[in-house]
């Protein structure tokens, strides 16, 4: 990443990992990024730490979703995001485990992560987790229960040791006894992780830069040799990719035209684009399409004050995306930003398989149909009231009717509030079998 704007994140979280997201922001070689830092030895401190730096920073950098959540809680004056947990970490955690003899990583206990990641790293380790029990976090009121939920399970014999996120409840567990490993997000997630932060921070210069323009091309690697561009196979080809640019499209409220025989131009708003690709954590298009497709897409994002700047340096930022896999962003006064892939799982999300998000789907539909409510639109605020649940519980439940196909997300409603408005999603509810 390479910008002359000045940036100061406020890094807030244990010693341990401040120290680390320091070492590791030195690696990213940006004169331009000032990190401001405010230790805790209590997770509940968040707020009162985040408060003592918050007038010199320009965005946060919460060492997890609990500090996050406290501060939020508190409210701030300037944006905030956090280094998300579990996924990459617990591979490094569980052949710790097993080197250093800490536990039997097929019965343990642990604490944050989602049971689908879980899932997935023991899948990929080639073990059962049959026998691992999963706390996930769900707000701060379900971390005060990770301490003893480790400790219950291991005084019972049904454990040989636990992983926890939180450096309170390693610190409480190594006292009573039980064994125990502190998951820690892995470099690779801490860097994504300052890069939004840094991204949010040069809310000023984004904000000017409100026009978005995208080129999504066909590598010409993907064609057959001599393959005229006329041809009816690959004018198929244009026809299905357009009608799947119009599908990921429309949550960002984009417009989509043919920009040449290779190629396509999307245009969109930063707010949009910021929405829809998680604050630039992830590329837009690239994974869903190019797997449905069967062809790797290349991706370049252009930033500018007109239509026209935008669009010369999408062309840039194309021409470095050149070979797929990857997307960059282009922006003024030498903004360069290289995106990964899309997190979500194309094959999961094209069939909606997940009886349990089918049951939530048809839950909320009987009760929105009692309520009178025919738009079948819905926010997190909305969801957490038909449910009875919290409102992060609601906003994971929305993440898995999108990852599930059962939603829509669509543009925020414009607001002349302060702060992002409330995301409103479209139930699909015609997914509910009959």
């Amino acid at each position: 990443m390479a910008t002359h704007e000045q940036v100061t994140v406020g890094v807030v979280g244990a010693e341990q990992i401040v120290h680390r997201i320091i070492n590791l922001a030195r690696e990213l070689d940006n004169p331009g990024l000032r990190l401001v830092t405010a230790q805790y030895a209590d997770e509940h401190d968040a707020h009162e730490q985040a408060a003592r730096i918050a007038s010199r920073v320009d965005s946060f950098l919460f060492a997890g979703p609990l500090p996050y959540d406290v501060a939020v809680a508190g409210g701030l004056p300037v944006p905030a995001t956090y280094v998300p947990s579990g996924g990459p970490a617990l591979f490094s955690t569980l052949l710790r485990g097993v080197l250093e003899k800490v536990f039997d990583p097929a019965r343990i206990s642990v604490d944050t992560m989602s049971r689908r990641d879980l899932t997935h790293v023991y899948e990929e380790i080639g073990l059962s987790a049959s026998g691992v029990r999963l706390k996930e976090y769900t707000g701060p009121e379900s971390a005060e229960t990770f301490l003893d939920f480790h400790r219950t399970l291991h005084e019972r014999g049904r454990t040989t040791g636990a992983v926890t996120t939180v450096p309170t409840v390693d610190v409480a567990l190594q006292k009573a006894g039980v064994p125990v490993l502190r998951m820690t997000p892995s470099s690779m997630t801490i860097r994504q992780a300052l890069t939004t932060a840094i991204l949010m921070g040069s809310g000023a210069k984004l904000e000017e830069s409100r026009i978005v323009t995208m080129i999504v091309r066909v590598p010409a690697a993907s064609l057959p040799a001599h393959a005229s561009a006329s041809a009816y196979w690959y004018q198929e080809l244009r026809l299905s990719l357009h009608r799947e640019l119009l599908r990921d499209a429309r949550p960002m409220d984009a417009a989509v035209v043919p920009r040449d025989e290779h190629s396509f131009l999307i245009v969109t708003t930063m707010g949009s684009l910021r929405l829809a690709t998680d604050n630039l954590s992830m590329a837009p298009f690239l994974d869903r399409i190019s797997e449905e497709l069967g062809i790797r897409l290349e991706v370049g994002i252009g930033l500018g004050t007109s239509t026209r700047e935008a669009e010369v340096n999408a062309q840039s930022a194309v021409d470095k995306a050149a070979g797929g896999g990857t997307a960059f962003v282009v922006g003024p006064h030498g903004f360069v930003l290289q995106v990964p892939g899309e997190r979500t799982r194309a094959a999961e999300r094209a069939v909606p398989g997940d009886s349990r998000a089918l049951q939530i789907l048809a839950t909320l539909a009987e009760q929105l149909e009692n309520a009178n409510d025919t738009e079948r639109i819905v926010d997190a605020e909305k969801v957490a009231e038909l449910l009875g649940v919290t409102l992060r519980t609601a906003r994971r439940t929305l993440s898995t009717l999108v990852d599930e196909g059962l939603a829509w997300p669509m543009p925020p409603p414009r607001s002349s509030k302060l702060g992002r408005p409330p995301r409103p999603y479209q139930l699909l509810v015609e997914k509910i079998p009959r």
